[in-house]
């Protein structure tokens, strides 16, 4: 799809607002992937004819967030309490491990805030994830180049950058999805960036399941990272029927019958707003057919 300079302005204000959360521009660009230094630097004066669609649009599917363009937040509660514990931990170097269901807007909610604060560092967790794999997604979070580095130096030169830089927070999305193998390693970076940097992890209940297992079979390890995050898991309040309403409304929807629908069809799934999302979509659709 050809991208037109209007739209290409958009990108380039993003980017702009993206590098702003960087100590350089170089740690912006190592942030991201296959987007060069060189790119970023000429993309700001507004040299476009440089610069494909392509690339563009690629760079836009990396700094826009979770929001997407016709897509408006609105203030559930999830959203106000982890902004309200990413905040804390940002201001006084807190630790915790939040948790709600799946589809309650948690990662929304991290992507949202990382984009309004200054370093602020989004690690995506998942399952097949080795080693290597989470100690360069880290280093890709925060813009540190760790290519041809031994895993041991790698997370070295990560913490020593996180150490230099100005309440500096990292936030583990899915953090429960992680490898006992991996989950070792929050206890070395705790150790390390305690007092000078935030952790939160994020995620479903599952992993108060699972911590009580490790608890209870004495695994490595499992002592250790409950103590660290002070034996609690904080839990935030699900989304309710007035939510879903006042989402529905802030993304378009006029209508108080067609409100009321959105919401019923929430209220079958614990009110998922991967679902809801998804609704108030289909309902747009539907009156914009209604409407030719």
């Amino acid at each position: 799809m050809k991208l037109t300079n209007e739209q290409k302005d958009e990108i380039r204000l993003l980017l702009q607002n993206y590098v702003a959360r960087y100590p350089s521009q170089n740690k912006a660009a190592n942030s991201l992937v296959g987007i060069s230094a060189g790119t970023l630097s000429t993309i700001p004066p507004g040299r476009y004819e440089t610069i494909s669609d392509d690339m563009f649009t690629k760079l836009r599917a990396q700094i826009a967030g979770q929001r997407g363009e016709d897509w408006q937040l609105s203030p559930t509660m999830v959203y106000q309490e982890l902004s309200m514990l990413l905040t804390d931990a940002q201001e006084y170097q807190n630790v915790a491990w939040a948790v709600a269901p799946a589809g309650a807007g948690k990662t929304t909610t991290i992507r949202d805030f990382a984009a309004r604060h200054e370093n602020v560092f989004v690690v995506s967790c998942s399952e097949d994830m080795h080693r290597g794999d989470f100690i360069r997604e880290m280093a890709r979070s925060v813009g540190v180049n760790v290519s041809d580095m031994s895993l041991k130096e790698a997370l070295e030169r990560v913490v020593r950058h996180l150490l230099t830089l100005d309440k500096p927070l990292l936030v583990f999305d899915e953090g429960d999805k992680l490898a006992d193998s991996i989950f070792y390693y929050f206890i070395t970076i705790y150790n390390r960036l305690e007092n000078y940097c935030g952790i939160i992890f994020v995620s479903t209940r599952y992993i108060k399941r699972r911590m009580e297992i490790g608890l209870s079979y004495n695994k490595k390890g499992y002592d250790e990272i409950h103590s660290r995050i002070c034996r609690k898991f904080v839990e935030l309040t699900p989304a309710t029927s007035y939510e879903v309403a006042a989402i529905a409304r802030a993304n378009g929807l006029t209508d108080e019958r067609v409100v009321k629908t959105v919401v019923k069809d929430a209220a079958t799934c614990d009110f998922d707003l991967r679902r809801v999302r998804r609704e108030i979509h289909k309902q747009k659709r539907l009156a914009a057919i209604a409407s030719k």
